[in-house]
């Protein structure tokens, strides 16, 4: 009887110390939200001097640091992946367009994610908001790519009111199931976030994804915001940049209302989901240890039907100038972080992940290397960490042949507008210091022709490593595709999936990377495998793999 009381004792006391030594670690290890908005503009935010009152970011900007200068690719699905991996989305096949409805693609399953580290490391991990990752197989469903809790849509463009569709199939789920929630999409994410947080583990930190749909068209708000700003200035200035500025010719010509009011009402609504969220954890009592990171997943859509305000950066959403690559984006942690930085470093969304793995000094699980770096020096102590080498971003979007690339470091940009037609492609060029001239008024292509003959090489190697299924700009669907009643019922069971994937028509890998050799700077048959000068051109199998186990 004493040995089973003694037994019970030192069960006891090994369950108090494990609980006591959980909670500790808890207490130590900082939370983590990272929130995205989706297409906001430079000067949309009030400590940017814009128009919308915006007091929850301009809170986190005081608060926190400034990330001056932080760069997404042009458009969505590149960005997200880019966040999610750490990785180049030229490697992922995720760099030309999104991810459409009728696409079957996703992130490679091999490809480690950014929740899966946080989830081994102990978080508890939440993804509340829009994916665009991947919707046709499980294999790239939020559940599987390391969230425990997914609620929202797997697509963009679902509306802000119920129905929540595209295509005109429903898209609003929990955890794979169909869900039919009622209200205004952007406050029903942060009514989510808040009761996630509220009846959270306490036990253990939280990792939570927050990516909003706002200020995404088609756009639409409460109608108390849309007579708040329906007098707001829609005199807009030029953006500089064709593709742009012709849509707004286009909609003045034929008499077409302007979408600034509407999309003002949208973002002052996203700015008060946000408020929710930070109330939220005064109200918890955690917002001292918890690490707020927003930025935008890309410029704004400052096109007639976007709404958006970049300036007095050059264009917007979908092209490679600044007003389409270097967003709006802020840290806070006020534990760790002083108050009111601005940190002038390049920053970009591949930097994400070994950033916030510094930060909360959690193992970074990737077996493919980043091609991000930590900026957590930077962040944390002011560190100089400067770019000499080169970030590339790429668009085909909106319009199928026509490519809108950059390679830019510290010191130089070269931005290239590629026009590719059946029988001839033409390209221009424009080269930029971009630290002297950060909003790309002075040309220098002609005055510096070797540079800019060496970054439009280094372009065209880059290029190379997309593979040939990549995603392209296609605007409308195969020829009578059609789309699913649910699309919580679309991916394919896991069960119902070979454990492999497919290889293609290559009947062996040897001929495989025979004709991946052959396709040269068209692109790549071996995923992640960058050609050797010195094999001729061949690449080596698992050429991209980390040395860490």
């Amino acid at each position: 009887m004493k040995r089973h009381i003694t037994t019970a004792l030192r069960l006891l006391a090994f369950t108090v110390a494990t609980t006591y030594s959980t909670l500790a670690l808890a207490a130590e290890q900082p939370n983590v939200i990272i929130i995205v908005a989706d297409d906001l503009g430079w000067n949309d935010v009030g400590f940017h001097g814009g128009d919308i009152d915006t007091p929850a970011l301009d809170q986190l900007a005081a608060q926190g640091v400034v990330l001056n200068r932080f760069y997404t690719t042009p458009i969505c699905s590149p960005t997200r992946a880019a966040l999610m991996t750490g990785r180049d989305p030229i490697r992922l096949g995720v760099a030309y367009g999104v991810i459409l409805p009728w696409h079957n693609n996703g992130i490679h399953p091999d490809e480690h994610f950014l929740p899966e580290s946080f989830k081994a490391a102990g978080y508890q991990t939440a993804m509340v908001g829009k994916w665009h990752l991947g919707h046709a197989q499980m294999t790239y469903h939020p559940n599987n790519r390391g969230f425990e809790y997914f609620y929202g849509h797997l697509h963009t463009e679902v509306g802000y009111y119920p129905p929540f569709a595209n295509q005109g199939g429903k898209d609003f789920q929990r955890n794979g199931v169909s869900i039919d929630d009622e209200g205004y999409e952007t406050f029903l994410l942060a009514d989510e976030v808040s009761r996630y947080i509220r009846e959270r583990d306490r036990a253990r930190p939280f990792f939570v994804y927050m990516p909003f749909i706002a200020p995404h068209t088609p756009l639409d708000a409460p109608q108390a915001l849309q007579d708040k700003y329906k007098d707001i200035n829609t005199d807009l200035a030029p953006s500089r940049a064709e593709q742009t500025d012709s849509t707004r010719r286009i909609a003045k010509l034929t008499l077409q209302g302007s979408a600034r009011p509407m999309y003002a009402a949208v973002v002052d609504a996203m700015d008060q989901a946000i408020g929710r969220v930070l109330a939220t954890l005064d109200e918890q009592g955690i917002a001292d240890n918890t690490i707020v990171l927003f930025f935008s997943d890309n410029g704004g859509a400052a096109y007639s039907v976007g709404g958006a305000d970049n300036a007095p950066l050059r264009g917007g959403k979908g092209e490679t100038f600044e007003g389409g690559i270097r967003v709006v984006a802020v840290m806070r942690w006020p534990q760790v972080i002083k108050p009111g930085q601005v940190m002038n470093q390049i920053m970009t969304a591949m930097d994400v992940f070994p950033t916030l793995a510094e930060a909360t000094a959690i193992e970074a699980r990737n077996r493919r290397i980043f091609d991000g770096r930590s900026l957590w020096p930077a962040i944390a102590e002011g560190a100089t960490q400067p770019r000499e080498e080169l970030v590339y971003f790429a668009s085909e979007t909106p319009i199928y042949g026509h490519f809108n690339l950059t390679a830019f470091n510290d010191e130089w940009k070269l931005v290239q507008e590629i026009e590719q037609g059946q029988l001839e492609t033409t390209v221009t060029n424009y080269l930029f210091r971009i630290q002297e001239d950060p909003n790309e008024y002075n040309n220098l292509a002609q005055a510096y022709p070797e540079v800019t003959q060496e970054l439009a090489a280094r372009i065209h190697d880059w290029r190379a490593l997309y593979p040939v299924s990549g995603t392209r700009s296609e605007l409308a669907p195969p020829p009578g595709w059609r789309a699913p009643v649910d699309w919580a019922s679309y991916p394919i069971p896991l069960a119902r999936l070979q454990a492999e994937p497919a290889r293609g028509m290559s009947p062996n890998r040897q001929i495989e990377r025979i004709l991946d050799q052959q396709h040269g700077e068209r692109g790549r048959l071996v995923y992640d495998c960058a050609p050797k000068w010195w094999l001729a051109g061949f690449c080596l199998e698992g050429d991209r793999q980390e040395v860490t186990d």
